[in-house]
């Protein structure tokens, strides 16, 4: 099989730095599936990613397609033919449409009934004259948020496209994608090497423009690349370079030469809160911070400059002259917010408005304060400091810092709060509350955190469904999604003894009463479980198995937790089929029964072997199971329970449930219902998808 190496470049304005490793990712993907389903096989995709390109390299691609055997079925040959064995319309318009005559169709017979057929072999296509479609419905199908026009072209991208190159080992494959047409001629750093580089063959292409147009066209060498610079210059402030993986991939989207450059700021400026001091580094100069062996805030950062020169200093000094006054107006923000109490801002909290019709932040810091105690009380935290911070968690909104910083709301506060000399877990409350932000953050540490945290995200669910904006379809604006998610990890996960539906209920007596927030909270404790489908998603725990559970309501999520926990260990047991099997058989009899089913069994109407067999077991079960239930014990509950698999068993193959003696039947019936409310204790086994 021939094969040749496909390189493939959009050469563009510089693309958004966020974007650039899916679109690359996604590019690689769309390419790979079409040259699949095109039946061209090759040895490998390679991915090029830099500010200025997107490109692939396919490593011994076939240069045409193998021939195919084309097979078309027509009409049944009942159909076919006529009595007199003439071809019917059908197979003359079957055989037309083949491009054939109705002498060259074959008969394909099965058991299932013959039919006409045609066979042919249909020759491949050659490749090169495939790539061209292949790439252009690639780029269409990439994840672009808003496409845009340039010039007088009608093609539409991500950025401004200005050289494609398509090269099948030497061959230029010539096309037009997005309005420009494809060439040997790609280009360097824009600054470093700005002539075009003539591209003579597709696998000298990464070695070409490195070479001659300093670039590092592979974002994943360019990336390990800037790591290694970054831990090396850290090294020679005798500290530690704080990577973070995001920050990472964002630099790395952003140059193609990269070259570390070690700054360093004012000492003055460690005074300031390091979260404003990274912030700042982070998020507007895209630098990494340095810290020390006890993860203190060095006078250093590092940035990644596009550019190599002889005099390196002066990219420093230019750095060193953008952060100062950033900083200097972060110094002044913390100066003069100290200058008053993070109290003094609740009464600018009442002009401020959470939503229209659920009042001011300050209503609603009131209602989070109230509701913040009664759990407190509940989970043994102090009850005026969770009010206390409940009361001021929102006040650094009106901070000049966190003015300028949103995303430091919280860490603020904590710091003023601390600046009062507020308790030290008011302080810390202030900053916990946030937390969880996002999927996979770390929940308060507190007590008092966790009461604020529920408190503040259960006041947003009621109210925001009390004005009827719940979350439809995919817009969610008030992020009420993610806030039953940051309720479920709290409860869960931190081990609240805390009833969900009871919470729902007093957080909806703190509304005003003209919101009738009383009527949805039925709606949201629907709601908040509904996500904790999505929470144990994640943990692979089957459908099923939460189905099961769900269909007892537990209102305390904990409880819910250890019941799941239980029945999908209760999978694992040899018995856990065949009970699930059986309550379904007895949910069946039983939603059939129109009859009154007794409370309690009449013993003297057990005739059966199996029947007194059945009733002892679960007498006995009953007597075991007790304490265990009490203790939420529900592994051990389950594990009783799978000893009466044998007897069970029995019962059904010896027993008939609804015999004609009216007595008889429903004293059965009664039987078996006990049976069923045994695993009802834990969960609704019979929701478990069995083989049978």
């Amino acid at each position: 099989m021939n094969t040749k190496d496909l390189l493939i470049e959009i050469g563009t304005e510089e693309l958004p730095p966020k974007s650039l490793f899916n679109l690359s990712n996604s590019f690689a993907d769309h390419v790979s599936t079409a040259l699949q389903t095109a039946g061209l096989a090759f040895q490998a995709i390679t991915p090029f990613a830099t500010p200025r390109r997107l490109a692939l390299l396919v490593k011994n691609l076939q240069v045409e397609q193998s021939s195919q055997s084309i097979e078309r079925r027509g009409p049944a040959l009942q159909a076919a033919f006529d009595g007199n064995g003439k071809p019917t319309p059908a197979a003359l318009g079957f055989a037309k449409s083949c491009g054939t005559d109705i002498n060259s169709l074959e008969r394909l017979e099965t058991d299932k009934g013959a039919w006409l057929v045609f066979r042919t072999q249909q020759a491949g296509q050659p490749t090169s004259a495939l790539i061209p479609t292949i790439v252009q419905q690639a780029l269409d199908k990439l994840p672009i948020a808003k496409r845009m026009r340039w010039a007088d072209r009608s093609a539409q991208f991500v950025r401004p496209v200005h050289w494609v190159v398509l090269l099948f080992g030497t061959e230029l494959i010539k096309a037009e994608i997005l309005s420009i047409h494809s060439g040997q001629q790609s280009y360097g750093h824009r600054f470093l090497s700005p002539a075009p580089i003539f591209i003579p063959a597709a696998n000298e292409y990464e070695v070409l423009l490195e070479s001659k147009g300093k670039v590092v066209a592979s974002f994943e060498r360019r990336r390990q690349t800037i790591r290694a610079q970054i831990e090396q210059v850290a090294h020679t402030t005798n500290g530690t370079a704080v990577i973070s993986d995001d920050l990472l991939d964002e630099v790395t989207s952003m140059v193609e030469w990269p070259t570390a450059v070690l700054g360093s700021f004012d000492q003055r400026f460690l005074q300031v809160p390091k979260e404003a001091l990274i912030s700042t580094m982070s998020a507007n100069q895209r630098y990494f911070h340095i810290v020390d062996t006890k993860q203190q805030l060095l006078p250093y950062f590092i940035t990644i400059s596009n550019i190599e020169c002889p005099d390196m200093s002066k990219v420093r000094t230019g750095n060193e002259r953008v952060i100062r006054p950033r900083f200097t107006d972060a110094e002044f923000f913390w100066n003069q917010d100290r200058k008053q109490p993070l109290a003094s801002h609740l009464e600018t909290l009442k002009s401020v408005v959470f939503q229209a019709k659920l009042g001011s932040l300050f209503d609603k810091s009131q209602r989070v304060s109230r509701l913040a105690a009664e759990i407190a009380s509940i989970i043994n935290a102090d009850k005026l400091q969770a009010m206390r911070a409940a009361e001021l968690c929102k006040c650094d909104l009106m901070t000049l810092m966190v003015g300028e910083f949103p995303e430091l709301q919280g860490a603020m506060g904590q710091y003023y709060a601390q600046h009062d000399h507020e308790p030290g877990d008011v302080a810390l409350a202030i900053k916990e509350h946030y937390q969880p932000r996002f999927a996979g953050d770390i929940l308060p540490t507190s007590a008092t955190g966790l009461a604020v945290a529920i408190a503040d995200r259960l006041d947003t669910l009621v109210g925001i469904f009390a004005i009827g904006q719940a979350p439809t379809g995919d817009k969610d604006p008030f992020g009420l999604r993610r806030a039953a998610l940051g309720v479920i990890r709290m409860l869960i996960e931190a081990e609240l003894p805390l009833d969900l539906h009871a919470l729902i209920t007093h957080a909806a007596k703190f509304h005003t009463a003209t919101i009738q927030a009383d009527k949805v909270t039925t709606a949201v404790f629907d709601f908040v479980i509904e996500r904790t489908r999505v929470y144990y998603q994640q943990q692979d725990i089957r459908p099923d198995v939460f189905e099961s559970v769900l269909a007892m309501r537990p209102t305390l999520l904990t409880d819910f937790d250890a019941r799941l926990r239980a029945v999908n260990a209760f999978l694992e047991d040899p018995a856990a089929e065949s009970l699930a099997a059986a309550n379904k058989r007895i949910t069946n009899i039983l939603k059939k029964t129109t009859e009154t089913i007794p409370v309690q069994l009449n013993n003297s109407l057990l005739q059966e072997e199996a029947e007194q067999e059945l009733a002892e077991a679960i007498h006995n079960a009953q007597l075991a199971l007790s304490p265990l239930i009490q203790r939420h014990e529900y592994d051990g509950v389950l594990r009783i329970l799978s000893r009466l698999r044998p007897t069970v068993d029995r019962f059904f193959d010896d027993v008939m449930v609804m015999v004609e003696d009216a007595d008889l039947r429903r004293n059965r019936l009664a039987l078996l219902s006990q049976l069923r409310n045994l695993f009802l204790d834990v969960a609704d086994i019979s929701q478990l998808q069995t083989s049978n």
